[in-house]
């Protein structure tokens, strides 16, 4: 996923030719690191909650934890690149990432254990940028760049369709503390590869920190809410009404804002952040779910666990290619509105999942869904950048994938929420909720230019 695309230019002083390879090496690692934790620590859930307690909401935050400061704070940190020089920002990044990983892995309790993932979330949201900035700094031709960019992409793609797996084994062979310390070697050789990259250029970028600070308290209290509930969850509610009022008008003010209203004005705009937002919400609730639907109601280990998302996970780079050539060739509205009734029907069809349905089953009746998916979001990207000025595809494109990280930390609250009482019945509730959430967002997909991304 492309979340910012600041231009860099190339400083490659006495550097062997090699060095543009060391450089998306590098950066390629830092990006799969990042992408892999945010999937790796759900098949994981169940043996940490044995471990450190806590219950569903413990379980809950040790996910949005990650999810919300890397989406929230996702808004400035291309700025701050900017400011300090990519390859300073990313040596930052991924020397915090890498020690709050430790953290991770040596916490003796669960509030510890949430600090060192939020601390994880800080550090990921400055990395991916950093990364993107320098590979883009690395390729000076166009072609080649293309290419790398493509690349770097592609490192994301697999970690996430091998985090549930990698994170059943590391929890099944070793413990789930594991599934934090591989991030240490695999830190320290980015740090390495990173030492042949050319020093990056600082550049004077505005920082909206106003904006970010309420962004900031408005999604961590309306998570709180709904995970939280009762007394406190309404205090927490109340917060988030007032810090989001607080962040609109520090925004209609501001003269740099971390994420300008104005784009809202789009039609094409606020269908692409809606449907996205749809896809997040259900994709990672779901996965949340079915990893603790696995082990908890059908009882089996970590490790099989991650096994049965495999082909759910597995399809997606494939169908994110396929998805990008028929936006290419029939337009973007086409496979859009084909992927989200695709992930609708999919949703509809896991109602019928209960205790007694075969595992491997469950596993092909995922791939649907992931498939509308991932057929929807390269669409919905390009519909997103189209609908705005060159200038500002990077902040778009920031916004975007801000919006979906948040919607994912949101599913993971509420579908978490809807089962903690009852999971078979919230489970269902959550299915349908998603399937409700494509409904909408089909329909208003529906009504959007049918033109391929090549005509006039």
């Amino acid at each position: 996923m492309t979340t910012t695309t600041t231009q860099l230019g190339p400083r490659t002083g006495g550097l062997t030719p090699s060095s543009p390879v060391l450089t998306l090496t590098a950066a390629l690692l830092g990006f799969a690191l990042i992408t892999l934790d945010a999937s790796v620590v759900n098949v994981a859930l169940p043996s940490i909650g044995t471990a450190l307690g806590g219950g569903m909401s413990g379980l809950q935050w040790v996910v949005d934890a990650y999810t919300l400061s890397f989406a929230a704070l996702m808004l400035s940190t291309g700025a701050f690149a900017d400011r300090v020089g990519a390859s300073r920002a990313y040596a930052i990044g991924i020397a915090v990432f890498t020690l709050a990983s430790a953290a991770c892995g040596l916490a003796p309790d669960l509030p510890t254990l949430i600090g060192a993932r939020v601390l994880q979330g800080v550090a990921a949201a400055v990395v991916l940028p950093a990364s993107l900035s320098l590979v883009r700094q690395a390729y000076a031709e166009p072609v080649r760049r293309a290419r790398a960019v493509a690349t770097w992409a592609a490192g994301g793609s697999v970690a996430v369709a091998l985090g549930p797996v990698a994170g059943g084994a590391l929890t099944t062979v070793w413990d789930w503390r594991g599934i934090f310390f591989i991030n240490l070697p695999l830190g320290a050789v980015a740090l390495v590869l990173l030492v042949r990259a050319p020093r990056s250029e600082r550049r004077r970028a505005p920082l909206d920190l106003p904006g970010q600070l309420t962004a900031v308290v408005a999604l961590t209290a309306v998570t709180f809410a709904v995970i939280e509930g009762g007394v406190t969850g309404m205090v927490a509610l109340l917060v988030a009404v007032v810090a989001g009022a607080a962040f609109v008008r520090i925004e209609l003010r501001q003269a740099h804002p971390v994420v300008p209203l104005g784009l809202f004005r789009s039609r094409a705009v606020s269908v692409a952040v809606a449907a996205g937002a749809a896809c997040s919400v259900s994709f990672y609730g779901v996965v949340f779910l079915f990893s603790l639907f696995f082990q908890q109601v059908q009882g089996r280990s970590a490790l099989y666990a991650g096994l049965m998302f495999l082909p759910m996970t597995g399809v997606i780079p494939v169908t994110n290619i396929v998805a990008g050539r028929l936006s290419a060739r029939y337009g973007a509205k086409l496979p859009m509105l084909a992927g989200q009734v695709l992930a609708a029907v999919g949703a509809l069809v896991l109602l019928y999942v209960d205790a007694s349905t075969p595992p491997l089953l469950v596993g092909v009746l995922l791939v649907p869904l992931a498939l509308g998916c991932a057929l929807t979001v390269p669409p919905l990207t390009a519909v997103m950048m189209d609908a705005v000025p060159a200038e500002r595809a990077g902040l778009a494109a920031g916004v975007l994938n801000a919006a979906r990280q948040v919607s994912g930390g949101l599913g993971i609250a509420v579908f978490g929420a809807l089962v903690s009482d009852g999971f078979t019945a919230g489970l269902r509730e959550s299915l349908g909720t998603g399937a409700a959430l494509f409904a909408v967002t089909a329909l208003l997909s529906f009504r959007l230019s049918g033109r391929p991304a090549n005509s006039a």
